[in-house]
């Protein structure tokens, strides 16, 4: 047997290792799955080219808790080492790679991740194991080899008793780390890491029911038989070809990946690219809401089908973080940094590319079958309108497939807007006004009279849409967004033909100082406006610009208002043509006028939804009175 000295210099590079790794130490599992997965793999291409003298046959991955024995065990059927090759992979080069590592980065690297520097993530067992044994038989005709190492750089190598090529590791888990010992955890941690391993993993055995046989009583208890327990998928779906697949194999496989989601993704978009980078995977959009909160079941991301993270920010385009899905490229490391990652080459095509084959996608399903998209746009909306935002490339081709939907429940794209409302809608500065409702039930008196005037209302109603409706008008000619109860139709469509008022300049400005007199609230700004007889005396508008800001704030944003918050303010406009305006003017009492004035500027209010609590109830009262 020999005995020996990992040549190191760091003295202590186990505690360190530990140390480094210890908030993330369940992903030893995951690296010892993946080296046995990476020998059984390149045993098959060996056989293939006739390199190894074997039977491939039909291998898997064994893991086995011994809980008495405090051991767990990890075991594979692939290529195996011969006890030179223990040498130079065990105790010098991943040694090496640890070192160099340690001596480079301090504490603050804890986040870059230690495994995905040094390579062989074999070393990660020390963060759960006090002693760690390897036992391996090369597919050459060698002897078995036997390493032993108890965590400090002292080994042992000596003769193994193994007789078929495979590899062994033993892990005699720490007090510390005795969840591991655990039939549970495993399962758990087999289940994250492992569940689409291209090898099968077997993890103890189950019982499967068979046919009852011919003859057999309905009584009678089916047989059952102890079959190995196969807690992985090596060939998941987005490792077919989308040809191979049909919608149902699709939704299937969405099942599997999210078990606790009940409700079926709208569509999906397969993946599949070879150059310049590798990358499969399926992406599925799932029902969203009006709640931009982080999603539950994120994006998986995957390197050759071993789990990495569901946080794939930076390699996902932020927009299609609310999706859901696979994605699985060999290109992205295993354990990087995010700022490594924003830095990366390959990971910036990457994103591009998911953004353009989801642009392609939805133009294609828009193009197909539109009545479809136009039925699942309120639940993709968001999606959408938040990558016009972040995505100048993505906005270009949304123009093609965003919609626009009306209060009656119309879809159009820009183009088809444009094209309906421009004749009705173009002011006499030549802007094309576009209104648009946020509530339908709120806005329901200021829509009416819009629709009333021949004007098409949109229903935009996300949470982003302020700051969309601002890049459009910055990024189309001649237009603009206005709520429809942003102000008096005829301010926010302003044509040639005015109304001209019944009330001369003295009775105006008289007027005006009555309402004044009794509007204590400096929130609102009193407007005399000249206006049809049959129009509102009253009416409630907030300003556009205002409310907008407001709105974005609440959303993130809204440029030098970002940091504080914005004042209410309102217009209150008064209709000089209305009878009941002539007769505030004409009243000859104050308490009558005074009256006249706060029921009519509290139902002004009211229709604009701004009438609560106290003020409601005297209102309320008040209104009894007067009936009275």
């Amino acid at each position: 047997m020999a005995t020996g000295k990992i040549n190191v210099s760091v003295e202590n590079i186990f505690p360190l290792i530990k140390k480094f790794l210890y908030s993330d130490h369940e992903i030893f599992l995951r690296e010892l799955i993946s080296n046995a997965t990476d020998a059984t793999l390149k045993l098959k291409h060996l056989t293939s080219i006739g390199e190894a003298k074997v039977d491939y046959g039909n291998p898997q991955i064994e893991v086995k808790i011994d809980k008495e024995g405090k051991k767990l065990h990890i075991i594979d059927q692939g290529i195996g080492m011969t006890e030179d090759e223990v040498k130079k992979y065990i105790n010098e080069l991943a040694f090496s790679g640890a070192e160099e590592f340690l001596n480079k980065y301090d504490d603050t690297a804890k986040d870059a991740g230690i495994i995905g520097h040094f390579g062989l993530g074999f070393y990660s067992s020390f963060m759960v194991a006090e002693k760690v044994e390897i036992i391996t038989k090369s597919h050459k005709d060698e002897p078995a080899a036997h390493w032993s190492c108890d965590g400090s750089p002292n080994f042992s190598l000596k003769k193994g008793k193994k007789e078929d090529h495979g590899t062994e590791i033993i892990l005699h888990i720490a007090e510390d780390s005795k969840e591991f010992l655990e039939e549970n955890r495993i399962s758990e941690l087999l289940s994250k890491y492992n569940k689409f391993m291209p090898i099968a993993i077997k993890f103890g055995t189950k019982t499967e029911t068979l046919p009852k046989p011919e003859g057999a009583k309905e009584e009678d208890p089916a047989p059952t038989k102890e079959v190995d327990n196969i807690i992985n998928n090596p060939n998941p779906a987005w490792t077919k070809q989308p040809k191979d697949l049909e919608d149902t194999d699709y939704k299937a496989f969405y099942r599997e990946l999210y078990p606790m989601q009940f409700e079926e993704p709208l569509f999906h978009i397969h993946l599949n690219v070879d150059y310049p980078f590798n990358l499969t995977g399926i992406l599925y959009f799932p029902k969203l809401t009006n709640d931009l909160n982080i999603q539950k079941d994120r994006i998986q991301l995957y390197q050759n089908q071993v789990f990495v993270t569901d946080n794939v920010e930076g390699i996902v385009p932020e927009f299609l973080t609310m999706l859901r899905g696979v994605i699985d490229s060999p290109d992205i490391p295993l354990n990087v940094s995010r700022s490594y990652l924003q830095a990366d080459g390959a990971v910036k095509k990457i994103s591009s590319y998911i953004s353009r084959k989801v642009a392609d996608k939805l133009n294609s399903l828009f193009k197909n079958n539109r009545e479809d998209f136009e039925s699942k746009w309120n639940d993709i909306k968001i999606v959408i309108e938040y990558g016009m935002l972040s995505e100048e490339k993505f906005f270009d081709k949304a123009d093609k497939f965003a919609l626009y939907p009306t209060v009656d429940g119309s879809y159009y794209t820009f183009e088809e807007l444009q094209e309906k409302i421009k004749d009705a809608q173009t002011d006499k500065d030549d802007k094309l006004v576009i209104l648009y409702a946020s509530d339908k039930e709120a806005q329901h008196s200021y829509i009416e009279a819009a629709k009333g005037k021949g004007y098409e209302v949109l229903l935009m109603d996300s949470p982003i849409i302020g700051h969309l409706m601002q890049k459009l008008e910055t990024s189309k000619e001649n237009i603009s967004f206005a709520r429809v109860d942003a102000d008096h139709l005829d301010n926010l469509i302003k044509k040639e033909d005015t109304q001209i008022s019944k009330l001369s300049d003295e009775e105006k400005e008289k007027l005006k100082t009555n309402l004044e007199e009794v509007i204590e609230d400096k929130k609102y700004t009193v407007q005399l406006e000249a206006m049809d007889s049959t129009a509102s005396p009253f009416i409630i508008t907030e300003p556009e610009f205002m409310r907008r800001m407001k709105e974005m704030q609440q959303t993130g944003g809204g440029g030098m208002f970002g940091m504080g918050g914005m004042p209410e303010m309102y217009n209150l406009i008064v209709n000089t043509n209305h009878e009941l305006v002539g007769e505030i003017l004409n009243t000859k009492t104050a308490k009558k006028r005074e009256r006249l004035i706060n029921q009519s500027i509290d139902l002004a209010r009211l229709s604009k939804g701004l009438l609560k609590g106290e003020e409601l109830t005297a209102f309320i009262k008040r209104s009894y009175e007067m009936v009275k």
